[in-house]
């Protein structure tokens, strides 16, 4: 709900401001979680009869949420942010700029946006600062310089394979005894600020100076005998820290995250008379691996796409979340009938690569003339083709299927007969992406309830960092797809995620049914699988909510729920 974001990024300005003004942690941290909650509401806020309702939301932050859904603005934010220039809230997010650095640079350089930090480097005003030394001013300029051109966060399909390159050099190394991602990107987060790596080794020396040698390191930001920090050639910035081993299990836990769910594990550790840190759990001293901290603090084994405080705690067994190996087929591909770069028997032979049962040829519909959608004449010569392959190759099941437009009336692509002729029908939405809450909702809903429609892709069409997308009312989608039986999809392409984990979260508490597809528009598509299995992870999916993972009798049967 834009609602929601939008209070939200209050929230996270006024905790921004509160820090630079060095306001007490408490304070700031109780704004931050307000933040938080409202990022992760799946109900629009403004429909919430009580929001002091929502754990977490106090009645002061609930007066501030009233006082924006009534008028559109928060007196306190506006209070707050005309207390400090406004500029500063865009200094904060250079890489390796705290609110301490910040307020430094704001009230001894008369630093008070990034002109004004940029001006400041250029002409020496910060060489004298106290703990301001060249080095971290030459930091600071190559951060300016990148969130300049780049921007912050980075899509998980960059930076994992490039977490995973540096991971399977260092492996390499002698005396490596651990090495791991850590940090939101081992969450699986959509997108990331930066990569995290935890290593141990019994020669560390060698550890630092192999990572900061590294053939794309671009720029050393640090070289320590504990922690070292680089920029590669790609603008990304990776971190390394280094720990002995047998403390190795506490800190990958520590710096995994989130901060949130360390709280969570530091209070319960606390309230047993323990003290956890990034070291170890003591008086146990237990730290070699994290399975063993969960069990001393009672807890079973907590997977690091569920570590968000939204409810974890209270698992008595570890979650059996969907993995991989549970997908038995891809139900939204693409061939060159329409924009796809493979044949029919090009698309299945991958499928038998991958041991799927079963495939689903879903080229566009006609709308889509710059994707060379199809029209009914051409679908029809289409549905003829892919049954013919089917016929020809023996050990696995090739479906005729459309990728059918939702137009923005809520009308489909195909007339009802040309939609019949079909084995599976995913029904998207790709134009009129600007819709009103309203609108949006409607649209989908007639999609959703439409007797013929099996699968509702990509449902809000967002492109993540460049395309917001739809933004409809998701718990009235949600259980009007529980009711119709109609299967939400997680669009695997990293591009997309969408539905997006916290409304994963919410179809599944529902009880309703979800796709996790690729999209495949060429072979190596299909490697996006796992982006968004760590998207249904994120949601709490298992294998039982998600059709990809049924049989090839169970599949069939779902596909002919409404013959």
């Amino acid at each position: 709900m834009s609602t929601n974001t939008d209070i939200a990024k209050i929230f996270t300005a006024m905790a921004t401001i509160l820090e630079i003004k060095d306001e007490s942690g408490f304070k700031v941290n109780a704004t931050v979680k307000v933040a938080r909650i409202l990022e992760n509401l799946v109900e629009d806020i403004a429909t919430v009869d009580k929001i002091t309702d929502i754990p977490g939301v106090g009645k002061s932050s609930a007066t501030k949420i009233q006082e924006y859904i009534d008028t559109g603005k928060i007196s306190a934010y506006e209070e707050l942010r005309s207390s400090i220039p406004v500029g500063l809230l865009e200094v904060m997010r250079v890489q390796g700029l705290g609110p301490k650095k910040v307020r430094q640079l704001w009230q001894e350089a008369d630093v008070i946006d990034i002109a004004s930090l940029r001006n400041a480097i250029e002409t020496g005003k910060l060489d004298n600062l106290p703990r301001m030394g060249r080095k971290i001013i030459e930091n600071i300029s190559e951060s300016l310089n990148f969130i300049e051109t780049t921007g912050n966060r980075t899509r998980i399909g960059i930076a994992l394979p490039i977490a995973e390159s540096i991971l399977c050099t260092l492996k390499q190394l002698d005396g490596v005894t651990n090495i791991a991602i850590a940090g939101s990107l081992r969450r699986g987060k959509e997108t990331i600020g930066d990569i995290d790596i935890l290593g141990s080794s019994t020669e560390p020396k060698l550890l630092a100076e192999s990572f900061c040698a590294l053939e794309d390191v671009a720029t050393v930001f640090s070289h320590g005998e504990t922690k070292c920090s680089v920029r590669l050639a790609s603008g990304m910035q990776v971190d390394l820290r280094i720990v002995d081993v047998k403390k190795f299990g506490a800190a990958l836990l520590y710096f995994t995250g989130s901060k949130e769910h360390c709280i969570l594990l530091r209070e319960l550790a606390i309230a047993q008379n323990k003290k956890l840190n990034e070291y170890s759990l003591e008086p146990t001293n237990i730290s070699e691996t994290e399975e063993e901290i969960y069990a001393d603090l009672g807890l079973p084994f907590l997977p690091p796409e569920i570590r968000e405080d939204r409810g974890e705690g209270s698992c008595t067994e570890t979650p059996a979340l969907i993995t991989i190996e549970n997908i038995k087929c891809d139900l939204h591909c693409h061939t060159i009938a329409s924009d796809g770069k493979m044949t029919i028997e090009e698309l299945a032979q991958q499928a038998m690569r991958l041991g799927y049962h079963t495939i689903a040829v879903t080229d566009h519909s006609q709308s889509q003339a710059q994707a060379n959608g199809l029209k009914p004449d051409r679908m029809l010569k289409h549905i003829e083709a892919i049954h013919a392959v089917n016929q020809s190759i023996e050990g696995i099941t090739i479906l005729a299927g459309s990728e059918v437009d939702i137009l923005s009336d809520g009308s489909l692509d195909y007339d009802d007969e040309l939609l019949a002729m079909l084995d599976i029908v995913v029904a998207s939405p790709h134009a009129a992406l600007t819709q009103s809450t309203e609108e949006a909702t409607k649209r989908l809903l007639l999609a959703i309830e439409h007797p013929l429609v099996h699968i509702i892709g990509h449902p809000t069409g967002r492109i993540i960092n460049k395309r917001k997308g739809l933004e409809p009312d998701m718990p009235t989608l949600i259980s009007a797809a529980k009711e119709h039986n109609t299967a939400l999809e997680i669009n695997a392409n990293s591009y997309r995620l969408d539905l997006r984990d916290i409304h994963v979260r919410a179809a599944v508490e529902a009880g309703g049914m979800l796709a996790i597809n690729t999209d495949a528009h060429r072979a190596e598509d299909f490697e996006q699988l796992r982006y968004g299995i760590l998207t249904g992870r994120r949601g709490w999916l298992t294998a039982k909510n998600c059709i990809n993972c049924l049989d090839h009798h169970a599949l069939q049967t779902w596909l002919a729920r409404n013959c």
